[in-house]
């Protein structure tokens, strides 16, 4: 029997005869059932994200591994959480079968070299300490699977992101994470509602972790890079919600923290230079909260 990603969808047999808009109707009446699969799996996406940061409390990293689409997505949000979170770019990191030539063209044969999985973890230095999550929307995937086994078979904690029931790489991983959406509304065309839920549970495994791991206060990016001037902007907002201080006063505090909004968050708390604040901040994971109670 076909994966359900493969198999023919019959609410859209017709949809190349139909308007536009209506081809329109039938592409969103199916995502509208990404987010209730999504909800179906929240009890492994949550087992899954306790055990990505217990590694990465204690010094490991996470991978997203995939091919095609589901090896994009990975990169995507590996790449979004430095400048969100104020992490190393070592921390999550995505790696797509063919390299980041991947990103913007085909090779989709890559994904058949199972032993190509394997090699491109131990390129990145790969190890017991780390958490691997395989993303492959059918669950049959020889690069993922080949990459997600060596993982496990070296102490890594391992998981995986797949939209078909008792496939191969649910087998292979200590959690399976497996939103069914059903068959897709073009045949095959797994960018779509499987695609959609992939992108939907890592943004939830990373922001969840980043969470958990300090970098959020409330509901703030009090860890997040002022790259731009409208991260700029988004940084004095946070800092102003966050202290009460007047838009002035704010804007003297940032510039006196190098522009670097945990510095200020610090600096304002215990009423210390950026000097202190800083080394506080090094000494304690760059977590707001603990560099505040550190430097009591």
């Amino acid at each position: 029997m076909l994966p359900v990603t493969e198999q023919e969808n019959p609410n859209t047999a017709h949809i190349d005869q139909v308007s536009t808009l209506d081809a329109l109707r039938l592409i969103n009446n199916e995502d509208k059932l990404v987010a209730e699969a999504v909800e179906k799996v929240l009890p492994d996406v949550a087992a899954a994200i306790d055990e990505i940061v217990n590694r990465l409390q204690n010094g490991g990293r996470l991978f997203y591994v995939g091919t095609g689409t589901s090896g994009r997505l990975g990169v995507l949000d590996a790449s979004e959480i430095p400048p969100t979170y104020g992490v190393s770019y070592d921390l999550v990191q995505g790696i797509i079968a063919g390299g980041y030539d991947a990103l913007y063209k085909a090779t989709e044969a890559s994904e058949d070299n199972k032993l190509q999985g394997i090699e491109d973890l131990k390129a990145r230095g790969v190890n017991r300490n780390d958490a691997v999550v395989g993303i492959a929307a059918s669950g049959r995937t020889p690069y993922t699977i080949g990459a997600v086994e060596y993982a496990r078979s070296i102490g890594c904690f391992t998981a995986c992101i797949v939209c078909n029931p008792e496939s191969a790489i649910t087998k292979a991983v200590d959690i399976a994470i497996v939103p069914v959406v059903g068959p897709e509304a073009i045949t095959g065309s797994t960018r779509m509602k499987a695609g959609t839920a992939q992108k939907l549970v890592l943004n939830m495994i990373s922001t969840a972790a980043m969470i958990r791991l300090g970098y959020v206060k409330g509901n703030r990016m009090t860890n997040m890079k002022a790259a731009n001037e409208k991260l700029k902007d988004r940084s004095l907002r946070i800092l102003i919600a966050e202290t009460g201080l007047e838009e002035s006063v704010a804007e003297e505090l940032m510039i006196e923290a190098g522009g670097d909004l945990r510095v200020a968050l610090v600096m304002n708390a215990k009423q210390a230079d950026a000097a202190t604040a800083l080394k506080s901040l090094e000494q304690n994971d760059w977590v707001v909260e603990k560099a505040v109670v550190k430097h009591n």
